[in-house]
């Protein structure tokens, strides 16, 4: 096994996935050592405040010997001047000294971690996850790390999970490491459902499963349930684009499912389904749904008054194109 390298860049802008690296860092700094010389001493400090004499803290030793881990969190708000001194730091490591900065990957404070780059440091990339399928596959790693048996960490249960929890990475870590717990990894769509007590059924994939297949009644009822107990009204009206543009890019492709999954970013089972559902659109009835998602974005993100009407009048809108298109195809 290669020795752990004593700087690390940790790169991106989540902030879970940020945290989550930072502490694995310091996991692999303890399974560095020698069991007589115990945890190491982590020193944690944000960036803006780091100043000469912290940034000598963080990187000194501590009285009783042993190893030090320093964690710069914000890495782009150091100082020019301090940055420069972190990367004569990282150019000579210490003995015992390990040290992660955190970058939010912008502009501000590029010279930073582009300086740490070019001294060929460990990178982790944690950017945010905005894809679903990268979703789907987060919280299937997470499944498995947690214990879950193969079939507990497919792509339909770990959609079913998101639908339950949302996109949140830190509540999806959670909730699968509780589920993982209390079913002993065995975990069941149905299980899920019953676990959330109602909540996968009132989140917005569901509102918009019902939206495209037509029924006005239950989507609206899941609407109303859903923004009742608190559901926020963007991830709403994201699902119902999602589930818009899904059934436009399934809409023109030919071929089998598993060989347009690469192509499309898109899992095999989500291909079928968005297929499915599309035998009751038509072309210029799927075009006018994403004019509808695109005005129900800019209105749900801060251009209308009364967010829950604006996803009500989206939901009718998107419902009498899905009814008009009823036994004909894209």
């Amino acid at each position: 096994m290669a020795a752990l390298e004593p700087i690390r860049l940790i790169q991106g802008d989540d902030e879970f996935l940020a945290e989550r690296a930072a502490a694995d860092f310091v996991k692999a700094v303890r399974a560095e050592l020698p069991d007589e010389e115990g945890a190491p001493a982590v020193n944690r400090i944000s960036g803006g405040d780091l100043t000469a004499g912290a940034f000598a803290e963080l990187t000194s030793p501590t009285l009783f010997g042993g190893a030090v881990v320093g964690i710069i969190e914000s890495g782009q708000d150091v100082d020019k001047d301090l940055a420069a001194s972190v990367l004569a730091f990282a150019k000579q490591p210490a003995p015992g000294i390990y040290l992660a900065v955190c970058h939010n990957g912008g502009n501000k404070g590029k010279g930073l971690a582009e300086g740490l780059k070019k001294l060929n440091v460990e990178v982790v990339r944690v950017s945010k996850i905005k894809r679903q399928p990268d979703r789907v596959a987060f919280v299937r790693g997470e499944l498995r790390d947690a214990g879950a048996s193969p079939r507990s960490a497919s792509a339909e249960i770990a959609d079913t999970i998101i639908q339950a929890v949302g996109s949140d990475l830190r509540e999806l870590a959670s909730a699968c490491a509780q589920l993982v717990a209390d079913t002993d990894g065995k975990i069941t769509q149905e299980s899920v459902a019953q676990y959330y007590s109602g909540r996968a059924e009132v989140s917005g994939f569901t509102v918009a499963d019902a939206t495209i297949a037509g029924d006005t009644a239950e989507a609206l009822g899941a609407l109303r349930w859903a923004m009742q107990v608190g559901v926020d009204a963007v991830p709403i009206a994201d699902a119902l684009a999602m589930a818009v543009r899904n059934l436009s890019r399934v809409a023109a492709e030919r071929g089998g499912a598993a060989q347009l999954a690469g192509q499309l970013g898109m899992a095999p089972w989500q291909i079928e389904k968005a297929r499915k559902q599309a035998r009751n659109w038509t072309a210029d009835a799927l075009a006018e749904a994403m004019r509808v998602c695109a005005r129900l974005n800019g209105e749900v993100k801060g251009g209308a008054d009364d967010r829950g009407w604006a996803l009500e009048h989206a939901i009718l809108e998107i419902t009498r194109l899905s009814a008009a298109g009823k036994g004909s195809r894209v």
